[in-house]
């Protein structure tokens, strides 16, 4: 994997700033495979973690790159674990935290919480400052439409490892409900999943819907007034509840590879056609390599909502 797959960004975030990518799985390699998942659906599900990358690569790799930022006076807020698989199937990420704290930025993770029952995830995940974790339904049966997950997981354990991560954790909790219409957008399916997260008290509960081309083409997002009563839903039992919903605002590379920024960028954070643009201003062929990029099938250009997307082909 080259080096702008294990970094990537940073990517405007709603939840963090900016936030510099790290990639620390192989594609695509998870214990789930959402429906929504813009990603792609998932080709290898697993559960038992095992080592992808050393942590003295990924250190190594974070500091040139934070250093090439640093030089480009591009600041960075957050090192956030966002890859391209669920980031506790890393064996050693807890390692790689304890390394990457010695660059000086905050470390962030967001995970689907399917392996905290794991006490040796629970801790490797608790070396982050901040930490954001999906609780997308409480209902079996929904569960396994909306998050496919790998036979071996079972929801009532993987519900118990979230709630035993929170009462450890002494950063930033945060949750994500992803809302996809017509499988978990029920008012009884949004009242059970609050209800839960009042025994973890989150300091921000996010509501989610797709925004970006999802696993499935069928996948879309709830109506308007379905999200609005799910805020409402949310806020009856919980203190700090946000939408997310809005698109990334900028992106930065930092290397001369424009070709392997965009596709380690894309594989896995999809960008508006807007944000690839606004990239290649003031870069001489851009166009032409976008064109290069679709020609070849490394990149492809896909619709969703209304929005035209540029994402990684997955190989």
């Amino acid at each position: 994997m080259e080096e702008s797959m294990i970094t990537f960004g940073p990517v405007a975030s709603r939840r963090l700033g900016s936030s510099l990518g790290i990639n620390n799985i192989r594609p695509k390699v998870c214990t789930y495979s959402c429906v929504y998942c813009q990603v792609g659906r998932t080709m290898q599900l697993e559960t038992r973690p095992r080592i992808f990358f050393e942590p003295e690569e990924i250190r190594a790799q974070t500091a040139c790159r934070l250093a090439t930022l640093t030089r480009q006076n591009v600041a960075v807020d957050y090192l956030t674990f966002v890859p391209e698989g669920e980031p506790t199937l890393d064996s050693r990420i807890g390692e790689t935290i304890e390394q990457l704290h010695a660059l000086g930025v905050k470390i962030g993770i967001i995970t689907n919480g399917s392996l905290l029952w794991r006490p040796e995830v629970r801790r490797a995940a608790a070396k982050a400052n901040w930490a954001s974790v999906k609780v997308d339904s409480v209902d079996p049966h929904c569960w396994h439409r909306i998050n496919r997950p790998h036979q071996g997981l079972q929801l009532k354990k993987v519900l118990e490892g979230i709630e035993e991560f929170a009462s450890d954790f002494e950063g930033e909790l945060t949750t994500e409900t992803m809302l996809v219409a017509g499988l978990n957008d029920k008012p009884d399916a949004i009242k059970a999943v609050a209800h839960f997260l009042t025994k973890i008290q989150p300091s921000k509960a996010y509501l989610a819907a797709p925004i970006r081309p999802p696993a499935e083409k069928w996948v879309r997002p709830p109506a308007e007034s379905v999200m609005t009563t799910a805020y409402q839903l949310f806020k009856e039992k919980l203190t700090h509840v946000e939408y997310l919903l809005g698109f990334e605002e900028s992106c930065a590379v930092a290397g001369d590879d424009l070709a392997e920024e965009l596709l380690g960028i894309t594989a896995v954070h999809p960008l508006r056609e807007e944000t690839v643009s606004a990239l290649l201003k003031g870069r001489k062929n851009g166009q032409q390599l976008i064109k290069e990029l679709l020609l070849s099938n490394k990149l492809v250009l896909t619709e969703f909502e209304g929005h035209r997307f540029f994402m990684r082909k997955m190989q």
